[in-house]
């Protein structure tokens, strides 16, 4: 739909009714500063905080970058909208009545942006409806569920909005179409009716089923988890995407963890809608969880919006289909991660247990303890390559180390490879230290080989090769040529885990320093001291420019 020109009566009750804060703060993590607020710039790569907030004048400023206005300046950079769009999602957002300029166009676009409305206002009144079934006779199943099974409170029930959905093939058709005379193609569009195969009218999607309301940002309804109560199949079953809903882009419970979120910097990622639960009720607020669907940098950024550290635990089950989960994740993430713009933990609870059963043994402190000993996302994966691995074993020992230089491998800093070839010699040596130091050297062999091999469709056209072979040609004379700059050179090159790219260069390198080594115990047996001589290689016997 194209923005209408907006009536300036609208645009200025926008302007009156928003707050800056409150739109802000959604994308920047805001701290106090006496009148105002500030926080990182999210126009630019901000490394101290130079983003300032002002709530008496409702308006922004970098120091830095300068970028500054209103709420709707603010908005449209930030997502590169147009006025009209941004000034539109305001409107009902504050549910500011719109006037256009067109009046021919006023009806058509009226009805168009009435929909989104309609569809909130249908799922609100659906949710109340589960509400209040859950507390009838027909919801005593689902009701003692969750007071047995799930040890939940009264108030815990009351604000996730838990209810249930009876199990009439058309028990919520008839409260909905029937007694509150919604169109039934805006609640099949709100995702609670499926149409019958044959167009022989509707029936209810969630049937004897727990409801869990799903909301956005701002609170509001715009889908469901139903589970189900006894064997039937899927377990759970969520609302399909709508108008509202996108799972890629949804968090569960993150309009009430948000907050907590910010407070506490960092954020919980778990499986599943009653790990949230249950977690919350134990007052660690700080936790959301993903839709059932691979984690995705979208959702991974909406949680980086209200953290500064970027800290982001993922505490799936520790079983295979939540190690899996933790592995997607991860390769979701890695290249944010590398950069810096994500610090990944993996926690594991113990016996396999997942966050809501840990809860019911454990107390809160144990679960908080073991938060701040989650390991970094690679060292679960060191870890989990080790595990169960008798490294007396020469088989399985050669395959760990074959694993674990294939991991390191792929890492693209060069500084990250260093420290976890360390890291990885000292376990696989088991504490013995004259071992360490081979095994060291033995891996960052094998990770080189991984990268070699990884390059191969790295450099693929003539100019770009043309251009790595001479430059490696040329570091190697300025090697041979200039005996003074030997020892910087090697340095940075072994500081930096540097390899050269083209395969005669790699054998030369390999031979230079054999000679080197050779010559350097020659002349240690003799108890001599003195500049090595090395000959010119053919291939790169002129000398440097």
């Amino acid at each position: 739909m194209a923005s209408p020109r907006l009536h300036p009566d609208t645009i200025e009750d926008v302007k009156q009714r928003v707050d800056i804060v409150d739109i802000v703060s959604e994308h920047v993590v805001l701290k106090k500063q006496g009148k105002d607020f500030t926080g990182l710039c999210p126009f630019h790569d901000d490394k101290s905080p130079s983003f300032s907030v002002s709530p008496s004048k409702q308006f922004y400023y970098c120091f830095s970058c300068g970028a500054g206005g209103n709420a709707i300046k603010f908005l449209m950079e930030l997502g590169k909208q147009s006025f009209g769009e941004v000034v539109l999602e305001l409107a009902r957002r504050y549910q500011v009545p719109v006037k256009t300029l067109e009046p021919e166009q006023r009806q058509e676009f009226q009805r168009q942006l009435s929909l989104r409305e309609q569809l909130y206002e249908i799922l609100a009144v659906t949710a109340k409806f589960f509400e209040h079934a859950l507390h009838q006779s027909q919801g005593a199943i689902a009701l003692d569920y969750l007071r047995t099974k799930r040890k939940l409170t009264p108030e815990t029930i009351q604000r996730f909005q838990l209810g249930y959905a009876p199990g009439g093939w058309q028990t919520l058709y008839g409260y909905l179409v029937e007694q509150k005379r919604y169109p039934v193609e805006l609640v099949e569009q709100a995702g609670l009716l499926v149409p019958r195969q044959g167009g022989g009218g509707y029936y209810d999607r969630f049937r004897d089923r727990l409801m869990i309301p799903i909301c956005d940002l701002q609170g509001r309804v715009i889908g469901f988890g139903g589970r189900a109560l006894g064997d039937e199949q899927p377990k759970y079953l969520n609302s399909p995407e709508s108008e509202l809903f996108d799972k890629g882009k949804t968090l569960y419970a993150l309009d009430l963890a948000k907050g907590a979120i910010a407070k506490r910097d960092e954020a919980i990622v778990v499986e599943g809608y009653f790990d949230v639960i249950a977690l919350h009720a134990a007052e660690i607020t700080h936790v959301v969880a993903s839709m059932g669907t691979a984690l995705t940098q979208g959702q991974i950024k909406q949680l980086l919006r209200y953290t500064e550290s970027k800290r982001i635990i993922f505490n799936f089950d520790d079983d295979k289909a939540g190690q899996k989960a933790a592995d997607r994740a991860i390769g979701e993430l890695a290249d944010l991660a590398y950069r810096g713009e994500v610090q990944v933990r993996i926690l594991n609870l113990p016996d396999g247990k997942d966050p809501d059963e840990f809860l019911k043994a454990h107390s809160p402190a144990v679960y908080e303890d073991l938060l701040q000993d989650a390991p970094l996302w690679l060292d679960w994966q060191i870890q989990k390559l080790l595990a169960g691995k008798d490294l007396s074993q020469p088989d399985q020992f050669h395959a760990s180390t074959q694993a674990i230089a294939q991991l390191l491998g792929s890492l693209p800093n060069a500084s990250l490879r260093t420290h976890y070839i360390h890291r990885c010699a000292e376990w696989l040596s088991q504490g013995n230290a004259r071992l360490t130091v081979q095994l060291e050297q033995d891996l960052r062999t094998q990770v080189r080989g991984q990268r070699w091999h990884g390059r191969s469709q790295k450099w693929q056209t003539t100019g770009d090769r043309t251009l790595l072979e001479e430059s490696e040609a040329q570091l190697l004379r300025l090697y041979l040529h200039q005996p003074n700059h030997r020892s910087e050179i090697h340095q940075a090159i072994e500081s930096r885990d540097l390899d050269f790219s083209i395969a005669h260069h790699r054998l030369l390198w390999q031979q230079i320093l054999e000679i080197e080594e050779t010559a350097a115990e020659g002349a240690r047996a003799r108890g001599e001291e003195g500049e090595i001589v090395l000959s010119p290689h053919p291939l790169i016997s002129s000398s440097p420019h």
